[in-house]
């Protein structure tokens, strides 16, 4: 029997989009189904799901072709992953862009945070995934930590050439957001907008995104939005609780939940190419 999760809402906001899920992870192992029929019941519609290694980039498109037109997936080397680059994984990676549930390059970007790779490593991999979108046609999802000014300046020559980028998870400043709104990239906001212990910074700014450049994810198994009550069970973060993030948007922005939720659904079928 599938566990409910908590809702912020009286009925469900109809339809989401969650654009960062890593439904591989080994967290859903057990009920990944339930987690999946548990999303569509409340009305997050289609999902894209998180490619972050080959072996990742590989179970996310397989377990995309299981549910079509519902979930998609990205392909790519996270930056965390960078060390393991060479001429054979990225020929690898070119099998997976090709199908058409692959819907994005990435998790590609720069991590100078954690360097679990050299920035060498880092800057290396993510301008041949640059370099494969714009090759390809395909819009990126980025990761990036620390590592601002370095990312815009690798971008900006292939901003052109590529048919869009969305900074996944944005944890920003002020300083950030507007080097990326420079570039005409999307922003893409998860749970730590709900994080009263690290994500306060964020509320003047989510004012400040333009309202076709936000998109919204749970990024789950991780960040799991703080405001929701109850708390489920081992703090696992699930596409469910989406809701949570959107209501948090909509109280800092003093906007209707169903005007975010009709918006950010449209941005990202708009930017992904997602069938209606």
């Amino acid at each position: 029997m599938m566990t409910a999760i908590a809702q912020p809402f009286v009925a469900p906001i109809s339809p989401l989009v969650d654009i960062g899920v890593n439904l591989t992870d080994v967290r859903f192992a057990e009920d990944r189904a339930d987690v999946i029929q548990r999303a569509f019941d409340i009305g997050i519609e289609q999902m894209i799901l998180t490619g972050t290694s080959l072996t990742c980039s590989t179970e996310s498109l397989n377990l995309a072709h299981d549910y079509p037109a519902r979930l998609f997936s990205t392909a790519g080397c996270h930056p965390h992953h960078a060390s393991e680059w060479d001429g054979e994984y990225e020929k690898a990676l070119t099998q997976l862009w090709v199908d058409p549930a692959c819907v994005a390059v990435g998790e590609a970007g720069l991590d100078f945070n954690r360097n679990f790779s050299t920035p060498a490593q880092q800057c290396e991999a993510f301008e041949a995934q640059l370099a494969q979108a714009a090759a390809h046609q395909l819009p990126m999802f980025v990761h990036e930590r620390e590592a601002g000014e370095t990312l815009a300046a690798m971008i900006r020559p292939w901003r052109d050439q590529i048919p869009g980028l969305v900074v996944h998870c944005f944890t920003g400043h002020r300083e950030d957001l507007y080097r990326y709104l420079d570039l005409d990239l999307y922003i893409g906001l998860t749970g730590w907008i709900c994080d009263e212990r690290r994500g306060t910074h964020l509320q003047p700014l989510v004012q400040e995104i333009p309202e076709q450049r936000l998109m919204l994810e749970t990024d789950a198994p991780y960040l799991m939005p703080r405001t929701q009550r109850p708390r489920p069970p081992k703090g696992r973060n699930e596409p469910a609780c989406l809701p949570w993030v959107l209501a948090q948007l909509s109280q800092w922005t003093a906007r209707d939940p169903v005007e975010w939720a009709r918006l950010t659904t449209d941005n990202a079928r708009r930017f992904f190419r997602l069938p209606r």
